[in-house]
């Protein structure tokens, strides 16, 4: 088969492999469409954590089911599936109380073992979700990226009518913004990029700021009428972001950081206490693919507005360069597979 192969930082092709092992309890699935996520191109770019070489990213993934095990399970050869791509444990604390998404011993497909650039993978029947046929390819690739967004607006429990500030319009960012709107908050979004403020303006976003034109604390200031936002989710990833979120917080807020600084950020821990802030990391997610394949497939998250451009599979190393070199020029590219 074909796969997508990073064998060190800069060095990614196409290359012809064996046929995944389909093990007890996994379904071989044929690959249909896939997206680049950040995660990809960090690892591309030699700046991941993680990385190890030679592999096969990607993660966000769709494919059809081609084979199944003997045993009777709910799934069908010829199903369409969204795949969840974290791997679980089952067996220390976080698992043993629901909390499989930060695993102790999480491996990440594409991250930690391969992953679904390729045009066949076995992958667990617990993590494969049945979709609907009648949604497009690439939109059904949007649905574990809105899983991400989901778990870090659930992890402080944003209610209807609170103003939420999120900071970084890229995917996540905007897919969180989108889905706090649709419960009900006010979303107020804050990146240097124009181009990526405006395309929230087009999914509905009234409130965005550019930090690098105005004070971002004064528009968030005086939007909320100057009691600061109940709710910050910190999606960018960026140090100065991270620090500036306990000032966008009002008194008694919460934020909520699912974005990966490279570096250590210094927070005054005062402030923390003086707000008396809570203060929660967002890791991957958990129970939210069925509600996400919901919104999607429902169109009540315009996950479309986000792909900047749907590709051929062969071309997927070289919108990877693109997108480590290039980073504003597209938002989510999608890549189909005959």
């Amino acid at each position: 088969m074909k796969a997508i192969v990073l064998r060190s930082p800069g060095e990614i092709a196409v290359g012809n492999l064996a046929m995944p092992f389909r093990c007890g309890g996994e379904a071989l699935v044929k690959v249909v469409s896939v997206g680049i996520c950040g995660s990809d191109v960090s690892a591309y770019k030699g700046t991941s954590r993680l990385g190890v070489f030679p592999r096969i990213l990607g993660h966000e993934a769709v494919g059809i089911i081609e084979e199944l095990p003997q045993f009777e399970t709910n799934l069908r050869v010829g199903d369409l599936v969204v795949i969840e791509p974290y791997r679980y444990c089952g067996r220390c604390y976080p698992c043993s109380i629901g909390r499989t998404n930060c695993c102790e011993n999480m491996s990440v497909i594409g991250v930690h073992q391969d992953g679904a650039f390729a045009e066949y993978i076995a992958h667990d029947l617990h993590l494969l979700h049945k979709v609907p046929t009648s949604v497009s390819f690439e939109r059904l690739v949007m649905v574990e990226p809105l899983t991400i967004s989901m778990q870090a607006v659930k992890r402080v429990g944003i209610k209807e009518g609170e103003h939420v500030v999120i900071t970084g319009a890229g995917t996540i960012g905007i897919l969180a913004a989108l889905y706090a709107k649709h419960l009900g908050a006010i979303p107020i979004l804050i990146d240097p990029v124009d181009s990526r403020l405006e395309m929230a303006k087009r999914g509905g976003i009234e409130y965005t700021i550019n930090p690098a034109k105005v004070n971002a604390l004064e528009a968030v200031k005086e939007i909320t009428k100057g009691r600061m936002a109940e709710v910050v989710i910190e999606a960018s990833g960026s140090e100065r972001a991270v620090r500036d979120s306990i000032d966008y917080v009002s008194y008694a807020g919460r934020i909520s950081l699912v974005g990966y600084p490279y570096n250590e950020v210094p927070l005054p821990t005062y402030l923390i206490t003086k707000k008396e802030l809570d203060v929660k990391g967002s890791r991957n997610s958990v129970g939210l693919f069925s509600e996400s394949i919901r919104l999607v497939s429902e169109g009540l998250i315009d996950v479309g507005l986000l792909i900047s451009a749907v590709v051929k599979f062969d071309e997927l190393p070289k919108y990877i360069k693109e997108l480590a070199f290039n980073p504003a020029s597209y938002l989510k590219v999608v890549a189909l597979l005959d």
